[in-house]
């Protein structure tokens, strides 16, 4: 009895799989899969287009982090100087 069961099975499974197929190659089966693999592409291609804004976007932060750390790593020139020339004018101008 199981063994008719299993054999039964198999030739339930061949025959679907056979109808499945004759089915997606029909005319408007094969319209429907060309038409969800179309919009597939798109999605794929609006998805490329946001991870490239975004690694555009990550470049530019990276490189105004970079201007920054330079800017901050340059030698500071002192005032003192300035203050200098202004204390002798002062100076000058008491005596």
């Amino acid at each position: 009895m199981a063994f008719t069961k299993e054999i039964g099975l198999v030739l339930a499974g061949f025959v679907l799989g056979t109808a499945g197929i004759k089915a997606l190659t029909s005319g408007p089966a094969k319209k429907l899969c060309v038409q969800a693999v179309s919009k597939g592409l798109q999605v794929k291609a609006a998805g490329q287009d946001i991870i490239e804004q975004a690694k555009s976007n990550v470049d530019d932060i990276v490189a105004e982090a970079t201007y920054l750390n330079e800017q901050e790593d340059l030698p500071v020139e002192p005032t003192v100087k300035n203050d200098a020339k202004k204390s002798t004018r002062k100076s000058a101008k008491k005596k």
